[in-house]
C-alpha cells in the first residue's frame, strides 16, 4: 500500500521563491528516486509563502531513505535555512473509498 507524505512549509518571506525553485529543481531527483510516484507542489491561498509537497511513495520507509538522502547532501540544512519555523511532515495511507 503507498503512503502519501504532505511536507507543509512556511518560508522566510525573502526566501519564498528560493524555495520554490529549489523544490523545482529537485523535482525530477526526487520523482526517479527508489519509491517515489509522484511529487506536486502548491502554494496557499491565505500565506503566499506556506507551501505544501504532497508526494506519494511505495512506503514511508523509501521517503525516509530519500529525506536522509536530502540531509546526506546538505538540502535538508538549506530548507531550514529559508524555513521561517519548523516543517511539518505527515505520513498518510491510502484508502479504498
Amino acid at each position: 500500500m503507498s503512503v502519501t507524505v504532505i511536507l507543509e512549509v512556511t518560508a522566510k518571506p525573502e526566501c519564498t521563491e528560493d524555495l520554490i525553485a529549489m523544490f523545482s529543481e529537485n523535482f525530477n531527483q526526487t520523482r526517479s528516486y527508489d519509491g517515489c510516484s509522484d511529487v506536486t507542489m502548491s502554494r496557499s491561498h491565505d500565506n503566499p509563502n506556506h507551501l505544501a509537497l504532497v508526494m506519494t511513495w511505495d512506503k514511508r520507509a523509501s521517503y525516509e531513505r530519500y529525506l536522509q538522502w536530502r540531509a546526506d547532501i546538505g538540502d535538508v540544512q538549506k530548507l531550514a535555512a529559508m524555513a521561517a519555523e519548523e516543517p511539518s511532515f505527515r505520513y498518510f495511507d491510502k484508502l479504498d473509498a
